[in-house]
């Protein structure tokens, strides 16, 4: 059985792979919109947005990370800018030059549950205490408290945030802010790895790099979506530079010692970061934040996650805590599989948020009856197009 899970998604030569394309596009419904969503950005055809109506692959001027080379001379805007977030201007139409990401469901979004995997062996027990004491570290540092309000409790806001119960926008917002910056340094570190050795050894990579990289800008748009609330401090930008290099070169190192333990760490991770937005969403909708209750999402993520017109911030939270139960999911399903032999099962399609939401991973043998299966959908695509 693991020789297929190593070879299944591997095999195909170019022209096969544009045939598998073309192939998953007839079978989008049978894949759902995530295999549909990853060949539609390569071939250009078009597809509807359920959520907004948008295609996602719509052809734009520019793309929401900047300028096409071929924008520059209908534009006027100067190479640098002091906008941190986006390099363009407002009225310009944005389109999607990111890398691949889910657009959820109202159905979806609500589907997250808060979810903790045992630590059973040495490593898991390694990674897990090790994302504990970083919360600990992390807790006292920046004051989070988050004490369970009593039942009977008739304290007024003011006095909630004092007694360390509950957060106020601000604290909230010094807190993501911050958990962004180093929250996309794994992604970027692995795929950074695997592509040095995939270079090395000149061998394929198994579909893991991509899976990687979407990941780590995933994580970045978390953080240029929250910098549109806040601008930090020069104290602040300190304080993430001096974390991402230390994080960074302690990642770079345990990732060559053992990548399924850094798999399982950053698993564990989102488990915390799942359990953080969770409580930030109870928060806005039990009425404690707000300066957050009615307002408009930014245009950066309406434009990434496909958001209504009205979207507030509140739909968000809901889906930046979506795009954290993926990443546990995908590293928690990497962390129990071979990372040097086997492929990467989500290298084609990915499960829907009612799976990833609400199971903490693939065991190896799931994962790879999923590539089986992805297999055996894609070879019947092929027949059927013929």
């Amino acid at each position: 059985m693991s020789s297929i899970l190593r070879t299944a998604l591997v095999s195909a030569g170019p022209a096969c792979r544009i045939g598998i394309l073309h192939s998953g596009l007839n079978l989008a419904p049978k894949l759902g919109t995530t295999f549909a969503t990853r060949a539609l950005i390569h071939t250009g055809q078009p597809n509807n947005n359920s959520l907004t109506g948008k295609r996602i692959n719509e052809e734009s001027p520019t793309g929401t990370e900047g300028f096409h080379l071929k924008d520059s001379a209908a534009s006027k805007q100067g190479l640098t800018t002091p906008d941190a977030v986006s390099t363009l201007p407002p009225t310009i139409v944005r389109g999607d030059w990111v890398l691949f990401h889910p657009v959820y469901s109202q159905e979806e979004i609500k589907a997250v549950e808060v979810l903790q995997r045992e630590a059973k062996t040495i490593s898991d027990k390694i990674a897990y205490y090790l994302v504990r004491l970083t919360r600990w570290g992390f807790d006292l540092v920046s004051g989070y408290k988050h004490k369970p309000i009593p039942a009977d409790s008739k304290m007024s806001l003011e006095e909630l945030r004092k007694g360390g119960y509950i957060l106020d926008e601000k604290a909230w917002l010094s807190r993501i802010l911050f958990l962004e910056t180093v929250a996309g340094v794994p992604g970027m570190v692995a795929a950074m790895l695997r592509h040095l050795t995939s270079l090395r050894l000149m061998r394929r990579d198994s579909g893991w790099i991509h899976t990687l990289l979407e990941e780590a800008e995933n994580e970045r748009m978390h953080l240029m979506t929250f910098m549109t609330l806040r601008k930090p401090s020069l104290f602040f930008r300190g304080l993430v530079l001096g974390a991402q290099g230390v994080f960074f070169n302690l990642f770079f190192l345990s990732y060559i010692i053992s990548p399924r333990t850094c798999h399982r760490f950053v698993a564990y991770l989102e488990e915390e970061a799942v359990l953080t937005y969770t409580r930030c969403i109870q928060d806005m909708e039990s009425g404690r934040l707000p300066e957050w209750s009615n307002m408009p999402a930014p245009e950066i993520a309406k434009d990434y996650w496909r958001l209504d017109p009205s979207a507030n911030l509140l739909d968000v939270m809901y889906a930046v805590r979506s795009d954290e139960s993926t990443h546990r999911f995908v590293n928690h399903s990497f962390a129990n599989l071979n990372t040097e032999t086997d492929v990467n099962p989500f290298a084609i399609r990915e499960p829907d948020m009612l799976v990833k939401g609400r199971k903490l991973g693939f065991s190896r043998e799931e994962a790879e009856q999923y590539v089986q299966e992805s297999h055996q959908i894609l070879e019947h695509g092929k027949a059927d197009s013929k």
